[in-house]
């Protein structure tokens, strides 16, 4: 079912499961664009209730559909065919995965649809996790994909299991497998400043719990291990 965070902003939880059994979950953001058209981020595998659901949302023309990182590709098709007039903005590597969709390039620059109703950074330090981060400054919501996770609950013993040991289970912050991924831990750190400048109180995570407020302090925890930055790049900053 949809559900409504905020004034503009809906979310849709769908069902995921990887190999054996494990079960993570997955969740769609759909948000309410300036000319009244929805921008879908993260498709994920709608039913045919959901889709309902998404084309009575008054003018809910699908007029936008984001991939915004590396992972979250599987569902583009089938979000294609459902919204055909919708056009794709993917992360490159995406991109070169699907070349036939003919995907709009995401990267720091807003697109003109959005433009205006949501900002965006993208993620430096882990190349292959490629993820773009969305804020939604009317509602303070941060969009995460993969960057950070908040699974509270585990649909049975063997997920738990593996969220355990990915260090996934309990807490709001990056799993075991994101952190294998950074490559540049003082450019990552750049980008969750960057993040922090934001004044976001909610957090809206595509695997496990929404955080519905104190989101900004929780992601300055889950990042406090990134070693600060030099004392030469902080000055570097402050003259710029």
């Amino acid at each position: 079912m949809l559900r409504s965070v905020a004034d503009g902003i809906w979310l849709m939880d769908h069902p995921l499961r990887m190999p054996g059994g494990i079960e993570i979950g997955t969740r769609s953001t759909l948000v309410r664009l300036p000319d009244d058209s929805l921008l879908l981020h993260s498709p994920g595998p709608m039913s045919e209730s959901q889709r309902e659901q998404v084309h009575a949302l008054g003018k809910g023309r699908v007029s936008t559909l984001v991939a915004p990182n590396a992972f979250h590709h599987l569902f583009l098709e089938d979000a294609l065919r459902a919204f055909p007039e919708a056009s794709l903005h993917a992360v490159p590597r995406v991109q070169a995965r699907y070349p036939a969709l003919c995907a709009q390039p995401l990267g720091e620059t807003p697109a003109p649809v959005w433009r205006g109703a949501l900002e965006q950074i993208v993620i430096d330090g882990a190349p292959r996790l490629e993820e773009v981060v969305f804020f939604h400054r009317a509602s303070r919501t941060l969009l995460l994909v993969d960057l950070c996770f908040n699974m509270r609950r585990a649909a049975n013993w063997l997920t738990r299991v593996f969220l355990h040991i990915a260090d996934a289970y309990g807490h709001f912050g990056p799993s075991r497998l994101a952190r294998s991924m950074i490559k540049d831990k003082a450019a990552l750190r750049a980008s969750v400043d960057r993040i922090l400048e934001w004044d976001f109180d909610r957090a809206v995570v595509t695997h496990g719990d929404v955080v519905e407020t104190g989101a900004r302090e929780a992601l300055r925890s889950a990042f406090a291990w990134l070693p600060a930055p030099s004392s030469a790049t902080a000055s570097g900053s402050a003259a710029e």
